[in-house]
Formats: structure tokens, sequence, C-alpha cells
């Protein structure tokens, strides 16, 4: 599959992000991302890391418009999704495929219901309130739930499923948003370090197979070196590292963590 995709643009452009100066403050004069900037595009797997409180995940939620960033740009398949608003704001999220730490699955849906989530914002409310999804969408979820190593679970309810089950759901439902970039808030912090491995490696073979960029906050700093292509390390609210696993040391990990002593 080709890295375009007809995005809110309403166009083909490749699938990409630039994070461009990007600040935040919740209190007037406090900054909690300093000026941050990166660009990554098509397949690649740039992880994130740096200690509680550095603004890692305040970074995804304002690339997403979850939160409203402060200042800068962030341009999603070319288009600055800072000056959107409304409808246009929606249109744009929509292209923003996002797998959470907690999975915020819908409980009372089966799986195939929640991977059909994913769709929401691109099928006619009155088809999805009637659960009347087109039938490339229901082909399209099915596969997917099958690549997550879900077969046998389409039917069941999100609240019967362990937590790596809800994470491999979640993952299916962002990717059947068709996305110009992947992303994922700690995916891995609460399952067990098996299960840990398996979802790393599903969303690294969803971003090379469909070639959608995947940005991943992680607190695992084996894991970002084991399956990153790239590792931006973040520590006060700045980017102090930027470059591959090979690249970062330990002196780099002091700068990003502080102090040496949790190294032992």
């Amino acid at each position: 599959m080709s890295n375009q995709n007809t995005n809110g643009n309403g166009g083909a452009t490749p699938r990409s992000l630039i994070v461009k100066d990007v600040f935040k403050e919740y209190v007037p004069g406090t900054p909690v991302l300093k000026g941050i900037s990166f660009e990554v595009t098509g397949r690649s797997t740039v992880a994130i890391i740096g200690p509680s409180g550095t603004g890692k995940s305040t970074l995804l939620r304002c690339i997403n418009r979850l939160i409203e960033p402060t200042g800068g740009a962030i341009h999603v398949a070319g288009q600055d999704i800072t000056q959107l608003s409304g409808k246009d704001l929606r249109h744009a999220r929509h292209y923003i495929g996002m797998v959470f730490q907690e999975f915020n699955l819908v409980e009372r849906l089966s799986v195939i219901e929640n991977v059909l989530c994913g769709r929401l914002g691109f099928t006619p409310v009155w088809r999805a309130w009637l659960r009347k999804y087109p039938q490339t969408d229901i082909d399209r979820a099915f596969e997917l739930i099958e690549k997550v190593g879900l077969g046998e679970f389409i039917t069941a309810r999100a609240d019967s499923l362990s937590g790596g089950q809800r994470q491999r759901v979640g993952i299916a439902r962002a990717v059947m948003q068709n996305p110009d970039i992947l992303m994922a808030d700690e995916p891995t912090s609460s399952l067990d370090p098996k299960t840990s491995v398996e979802i790393m490696e599903l969303l690294n073979e969803f971003s090379a197979v469909h070639d959608i960029p995947l940005l991943i906050n992680i607190h695992d700093v084996k894991l970002a070196q084991r399956f990153a292509d790239r590792i931006i390390g973040m520590s006060d609210g700045r980017i102090v590292f930027d470059g591959t696993p090979d690249e970062l040391q330990d002196s780099h990990l002091k700068e990003i963590y502080g102090g040496e002593d949790w190294m032992l």
C-alpha cells in the first residue's frame, strides 16, 4: 500500500506529522511543553521517553487536540490542525488514530462493535445508531480482529476481556480509521512483559504494512530500544535527545531522567 491517503485536506498527501515549536501552559507563565519540534514521515516508529510529568502525554494530546496547545503548529498530512475548529477539526481527528493506556473501549459492546467505532466519523449517524455499517467496513473489522489475534472473541463483550485483549481491540479500532498517524499513550504500562512485546509487535506491524507513522509515549526504555526506529528523549518539557536506539547512551539517559542511582 502506498503512503498516500485521502485525508482531511480532501486530497492525497503523504502520511506525516510535523510538530513545530509547540508550547503548552496550563498555568500562565509555567509551560509544560517548551518549544517542541520534530517531524515523522511514512513508515517509522518513534518512541518518546522521559520521566513522569515531563509532558509526554500532554504532547500527544496536543497533537490530537484533546487539549489545546498554547502556541506552535502541528501539521498532520500537510494540514495544520491547530488552525481548525468545529466540523473541520472533528473531520481532521478522524485521521488521527489513538491507542489509549486505559483502552477507552465501550465495555458493554462486543469486540466487533468496538472496532467498528473506528468508522463512526465516516458513517451517517443514523446508520451508526442502528449499527448498520457498510459491508466493506464490517469485512474490514473482521479482518483486523483476526490480525490482532481475537478471531475467537468477535462477539465477546469488551468487559469480559483481559487487559492485553482490550489493548488489541484498541489497536484494531485505531487502524480501522485508516489514519494518517497512529499514536499510542503508554500502551504497555498495565501489561505483563510477554503481552507488552506482543502489543509492540502489533503496532510496528500495522505501521509497516500501511506506511503509517507511529508515535509511542512509553516508560519502558528497553522496549523503546527494541522496537523503535527513533527515540525522542524529553526532560522538563524539552527534547534533549533525538536519535536511533543505538545512539542512546547512558549519558543521554542521565540527562533525560536525572541522576544515575535508578540505573543500577
